[in-house]
């Protein structure tokens, strides 16, 4: 997804705590840092979400691990900063079982999700729209 904004405001929305509860969750119990634990709420779904930041490069990189144990996956937020302007942000995960019986729709809902986050950050970061997180129903 390409975002008319410098790699830096992009990098803040994620980390800032402040900032996340505009485009994705609700709230984040702190600035995401290297080897911290953070926890994300989703007030709407009554959901609480921890996950383990592994990289963080300012910027460019954030690199997280969540879901239940034996079943994490691994998340990585690539950012590409354009021309000072623009940046690409581009979701990975990876831990997927290949043998799950629901293995396709799985990847088909990781991917809607994905695409409603950077849909939401594109709204957040261009345009002030800070209520496009709370539209998703399930």
């Amino acid at each position: 997804m390409k975002i008319a904004k410098p790699a830096s405001e992009v990098f803040e929305a994620f980390v800032d705590p402040t900032k996340i509860g505009y485009f994705w969750f609700s709230s984040s119990s702190e600035r995401w840092k290297q080897d911290r634990t953070i926890t994300l709420e989703y007030k709407e779904y009554d959901a609480i979400v921890e996950i383990l930041v592994m990289e963080i490069m300012a910027n460019k990189k954030i690199v997280f691990q969540w879901g239940e144990p034996g079943q994490e996956r691994t998340v990585t937020i690539s950012l590409t900063e354009q021309d000072g302007l623009s940046t690409i942000v581009e979701v990975s995960e990876e831990g997927f079982k290949e043998g799950d019986s629901d293995f396709l729709n799985q990847l088909i809902d990781n991917k809607e999700g994905w695409v409603f986050m950077l849909t939401c950050l594109k709204g957040y970061l261009e345009s002030g729209v800070s209520t496009l997180r709370t539209g998703l129903a399930k």
